[in-house]
């Protein structure tokens, strides 16, 4: 993971995973982002809550995605990212609407700027 964040790591204040619904941590029982921002042993922080359960992304498409997860999250009541540079963390891109949506969160908490970083970009085929 340190490697795929190579430069987006320098002056990074606290890094922040993307988090999932209660629900959806419960039934997988452990969050991958989470688990990514470990990896990296950077100074991190679960800023971040995700307010409502959303639909899977999978099958959505990218203006049904962003609606999808349009304020999905809210900073958490204890989280600080005031005048801080953060390195949000996801498993997968595909849109982007999910690390907008954190973003969006993030940079109104204050956040000086908001980087991010996931393991793989996926992306969508387009139809015929």
């Amino acid at each position: 993971m340190s490697e795929a964040a190579g430069d987006l790591l320098v002056d990074v204040d606290v890094v922040v995973p993307v988090p999932l619904h209660w629900r959806r941590r419960r039934q997988r029982g452990f969050n991958q982002a989470e688990a990514l921002v470990r990896s990296l042993g950077q100074p991190w922080q679960d800023a971040l809550r995700r307010r409502r359960s959303t639909r899977s992304q999978t099958d959505l498409p990218a203006a049904q995605r962003h609606r999808n997860v349009r304020d999905a999250f809210v900073l958490r009541r204890r989280a600080s990212v005031s005048g801080r540079l953060v390195l949000l963390v996801d498993d997968v891109a595909t849109t982007g609407a999910t690390l907008e949506a954190c973003a969006r969160v993030l940079r109104a908490a204050g956040a000086a700027e908001v980087r991010a970083v996931t393991v793989a970009r996926a992306v969508i085929a387009r139809r015929r």
